[in-house]
């Protein structure tokens, strides 16, 4: 029988570790914008 508990702690600990690396990125890319000396292009989708 599969140990579903096992399975799910396993599971819980790589998506924690997804989310941390994407709040990193995130964070970093905010920073890098915050610090930019030149004017950035905002693109926008037409709705």
């Amino acid at each position: 029988m599969p140990d579903y508990k096992e399975m799910y702690f396993a599971l819980f600990r790589e998506v924690t570790k997804v989310i941390e690396q994407l709040q990193a990125i995130q964070q970093k890319t905010e920073e890098m914008y915050m610090g930019a000396e030149e004017n950035l292009t905002v693109f926008r989708q037409d709705e």
